[in-house]
């Protein structure tokens, strides 16, 4: 008798249970995103979980620069640079706007340290001057962006201006004669892609892209990461699992993230653009991953996640 009430028990929290989860929604639950377009991707799959407005083209502003490292580590792993090659300053490079290390003209560093100047901090003049270095001149450097984009399948719908991501009225008055003109533009679904291609094909750049800070050898000059989601940064928006990606900014996009993040095996990529301020870009990506993460449970753990929730 006492075992029958024990099942019966059982079984009515079960169907009070699984009336709560029905009426509220959660298992079918999306995070609302308050961004101007978002996508999240199962790099495990590639399946996109999660898109909203993602074949909407804007401005990506550095985001942009995931291509400008994916060519750089195709160059190395080529055999057709070196990481510690010295990479001389031009003066265009040296007066692009925006986010920069303060480089002068004249100057040289190492391959590697421009690439972490742009991992880890965003910096245009080591874009552009990796950018010079690398094809001769950024013009070309923009024909292999695009090159590359259409081999990976990116949309017409994304293209490629500049090796920095800059809008072209911030790209400084010493750019050479006959430069690329037009806007770099991007959609959320390619940002995806193109992240998902450069962890693919060069995980390392993980290594890079999670340092907390960086230092200008040549400058004794350190810098911190703009990624504020790095559980290593320890700041209010510190996310386990967090190893990257790519931060941005354009004032006619807004905010943008591409970040990724690692657990129990499942990797995800979630992009965010047009974000309103910098908390919100990591605030929206934290709700793609809590999203991520919770799809990848089994049935039995949605269930006990949920009644915690409740």
């Amino acid at each position: 008798m006492k075992r029958r009430n024990v099942i019966w028990g059982s079984a009515v929290l079960l169907i009070a249970t699984l009336f709560i989860v029905y009426k509220t929604g959660v298992f079918d639950y999306k995070p609302n995103i308050k961004s101007s377009a978002a996508v999240l991707m199962d790099m495990n799959t590639g399946h996109i979980w999660m898109d909203v407005n993602g074949d909407a083209s804007m401005p990506p502003a550095s985001m942009s620069k995931m291509m400008t490292e994916l060519i750089v580590l195709d160059r190395i792993s080529e055999g057709k640079s070196r990481w510690e090659e010295r990479v001389p300053i031009s003066l265009y490079a040296s007066s692009v706007g925006g986010v920069t290390l303060s480089l002068y003209h004249g100057e040289t560093y190492t391959v590697r340290e421009l690439f972490q100047g742009i991992a880890v901090y965003s910096a245009n003049d080591a874009a552009v001057a990796l950018a010079e270095h690398i094809a001769g001149s950024e013009n070309s450097f923009v024909v292999m962006m695009n090159n590359k984009a259409r081999s990976l399948g990116l949309s017409p719908r994304s293209s490629f201006a500049n090796a920095s991501g800059l809008s072209g009225k911030d790209l400084g008055p010493n750019r050479p004669p006959g430069y690329v003109t037009g806007e770099t533009m991007l959609t959320a679904k390619d940002a995806a892609r193109l992240a998902m291609a450069l962890i693919h094909t060069h995980p390392e750049v993980l290594n890079t892209s999670s340092l907390t800070q960086m230092k200008l050898t040549g400058k004794g000059l350190y810098v911190s990461n703009m990624n504020s989601m790095l559980p290593e940064m320890g700041g209010a928006y510190a996310y386990e699992g967090n190893d990257g990606l790519k931060t941005g900014f354009d004032s006619r996009t807004g905010y943008c993230f591409a970040g990724t993040a690692h657990r129990d095996g499942q990797r995800l990529v979630a992009v965010v653009m047009g974000a309103k301020t910098n908390q919100e870009r990591f605030e929206e990506t934290a709700k793609l991953f809590d999203y991520g993460f919770y799809l990848s449970m089994s049935w039995e753990s949605r269930v006990k996640h949920i009644l915690y929730k409740l």
